[in-house]
């Protein structure tokens, strides 16, 4: 599809951003954005910055203008326990350059992730919902309920544009139900509404399991996060979710399809969605999107402008059985999600999880998970076919 432009790396160490004492990556590419071009660097890698693994990216692009690429960096291995903290790189020149990673959370010796992220337009603060959970409990307890504790809910902000970020307030009490085991926020970002009549409006996707079902849920603030109310769930096989609001108002939860071994809901190979007529409070029961399929893997999808919609994710042929994660393709929409008639081929090879985000300077901003590192891709809205 388009021509990837290679990049390059250039510390500086004795340069500093405001009062903080960080070292910029310098990312220099050959030429700016122009329709057939795909410009691209890994700005998380492997073994690198204190870190032997990244993953779950989330992007966003604050009211001021900067792009905060979070994902988990993980002390020791891949796995989706252990020591793993949160840490953020900002850009303030639209993705050419990129700080070094500012800890958004260290939890010590235990997990803090799951990044799901909100910009506030009013006020410009930028608030994250993400999880927690002891790093001795592995995925396989805390999805059957049988781990020592339980995953956890948390909630930061930064009001100086992703420079610094509150002590983490723990909100699990007031939105998990203590019938549910596994708890994730995301992972990618949450949306403020734009129409009548909740406009402002917060709205921050999540998941959970629990006995006989997987499930997912949003969660909605009308005071700028200071309070949060849970949504109706949808179920009994949807798993990660993301979500986005419709021309006409409604919102559109789209889902990672996930079957239950041993029941008559097996998989599919395609995306499930759902839709809310009451800003995020219930949804309807959710439906397989056949023009989307899901090699069982979360995905991403926002709102480029009112006509059209932006989602990514891996892209194999559509398989009964769990596929292979790679082909990370980027799809347009015109209809609100109807039909999906052109994409974007962005890498063939092994992909995962991705998040996607409108840049300042229109372009499209891609940040996923690419072989073992985590790439930011960037390309013209021109680019799709």
């Amino acid at each position: 599809m388009g021509l990837v432009q290679a990049g390059f790396t250039v510390f500086l160490p004795q340069m500093k951003h405001l009062s903080l004492p960080l070292t910029i990556a310098l990312t220099l590419f050959i030429s700016p954005i122009s329709q057939g071009e795909i410009n691209e660097t890994v700005i998380f890698k492997s073994g690198e910055e204190g870190y032997s693994n990244y993953r779950i990216p989330s992007l966003i692009t604050t009211k001021s203008g900067s792009l905060l690429a979070f994902c988990e960096a993980r002390k020791d291995h891949r796995g989706d326990s252990g020591n793993i903290d949160l840490v953020v790189k900002r850009s303030t020149d639209g993705g050419k350059t990129w700080s070094r990673p500012l800890v958004v959370w260290d939890a010590g010796d235990h997990t803090a992730g799951n990044p799901c992220p909100v910009v506030d337009q009013r006020t410009g603060r930028i608030i994250n919902i993400v999880c927690w959970n002891l790093a001795t409990d592995h995925g396989r307890d805390l999805h059957a309920g049988t781990s020592v504790d339980t995953r956890r809910v948390y909630q930061t902000h930064s009001d100086d544009d992703g420079l610094t970020w509150s002590e983490p307030k723990e909100i699990t009490s007031k939105v998990k139900d203590p019938s549910w085991w596994w708890y994730a926020t995301g992972p990618g970002i949450g949306i403020q509404l734009q129409k009548s009549p909740h406009q402002g409006r917060l709205v921050i996707p999540a998941n959970h399991t629990a006995e006989g079902y997987f499930g997912a849920h949003t969660l909605y603030s009308d005071d700028g996060g200071e309070t949060w109310q849970v949504s109706a769930i949808i179920k009994p096989t949807v798993n990660e979710s993301q979500v986005v609001e419709l021309s006409d108002g409604r919102l559109m939860m789209n889902m990672r399809s996930q079957g239950i071994a041993g029941t008559k809901r097996p998989y599919t190979g395609y995306r499930s969605i759902a839709y809310s007529s009451d800003g995020g409070k219930s949804w309807t029961d959710p439906v397989f999107d056949d023009a989307l399929g899901d090699p069982i893997c979360q995905a991403s999808i926002i709102r480029y402008d009112e006509n059209r919609i932006l989602f990514s994710n891996p892209n194999p042929p559509v398989s009964l059985e769990r596929g292979p994660r790679e082909q990370m393709t980027v799809k347009l929409s015109y209809d609100d999600g109807k039909t999906w008639i052109k994409e974007c081929r962005i890498y063939d090879g092994p992909s995962a999880y991705s998040s996607l985000a409108k840049l300042p300077d229109q372009s499209i901003g891609l940040l996923y998970e690419k072989d073992k590192d985590i790439a930011f891709a960037q390309f013209s809205i021109n680019q799709f076919r």
